[in-house]
């Protein structure tokens, strides 16, 4: 298998199998079938109940409620264990352990502790939602939040809470920052500013962005990964982008990456 151009998938889940070394194996080898040279695996903050209590706002809407409660499978200790009995192993790539974060303001306190509790190798803080409304599930979004505000307005928020993300240094990696796209709403406005200020803010506090490939196979948006203009920005301000699939299920690991600018 040839060397992938995009060395590195820096995002892939663990959320829809079980917590168990066959599971990452499935993903690792993968990895190796795409030519990669490097994985980083993680899951969602939303699967472990030691995380629960940040998701009250969420779970205040029965439906939302629904979903969480179904998400919640494991102690976080237990994602502890794997990731142990893994390092212990050797792979003929880089295989490295995160947690995907949904970030909401004014959790940043409660976030810490559990954030440097470990020795995560990487730390990807999301933003999933807006005013307590998931904004990306099919079965609900659009119903609870996109018909019943501005898509303007929930651009903005959107890229506030990312702000916010970037600023409370609790993160190395900020998840998909332009996914708020992913059902094709128009913002409204330009937003090259918006662009320009996530730049800056990613070179002071060191954070790597990703270029996500899900917003294209996942939702169908016709970017591959970033808006161009948003990439060639980062590009401009060297702020270190990061190949991701965002996949699931092994067979989306590095999907589309060849199709990636």
């Amino acid at each position: 298998m040839p060397e992938n151009k995009h060395y590195i998938d820096g995002h892939t889940h663990l959320e829809n199998g079980d917590l168990s070394k066959d599971t990452v194996y499935a993903f690792i080898q993968a990895a190796i079938n795409k030519g990669l040279k490097h994985i980083q695996i993680l899951d969602h903050t939303h699967r472990f109940y030691e995380f629960k209590d940040m998701y009250e706002e969420i779970c205040k809407i029965d439906v939302q409620r629904e979903w969480f409660e179904k998400k919640q499978k494991n102690s976080i200790k237990e994602y502890y264990a794997l990731i142990e009995e893994i390092r212990q192993e050797e792979f003929p790539i880089q295989v490295s352990f995160g947690l995907e974060v949904c970030y909401m303001p004014g959790y940043e306190d409660f976030l810490k502790p559990l954030l440097t509790s470990y020795p995560y190798d990487f730390l990807v803080g999301s933003v999933h939602s807006v005013d307590g409304y998931l904004y990306d599930m099919d079965a609900f979004s659009r119903q609870l939040l996109w018909d019943k505000h501005d898509p303007k307005e929930i651009y903005q928020k959107y890229y506030e809470n990312l702000k916010g993300a970037i600023r409370s240094n609790l993160f190395t990696q900020i998840g998909h920052p332009d996914v708020i796209k992913m059902y094709g709403y128009d913002p409204g406005y330009d937003l090259h500013d918006t662009y320009q200020e996530l730049a800056d803010l990613a070179i002071k506090h060191h954070v790597k962005m990703e270029d996500n490939t899900g917003a294209h196979y996942r939702y169908h948006h016709p970017d591959i990964g970033l808006n161009d203009d948003f990439r060639n920005i980062l590009k401009e301000k060297n702020v270190e982008i990061i190949s991701a699939s965002d996949a699931h299920y092994p067979e989306d690991v590095a999907r589309f990456f060849e199709l990636l600018k």
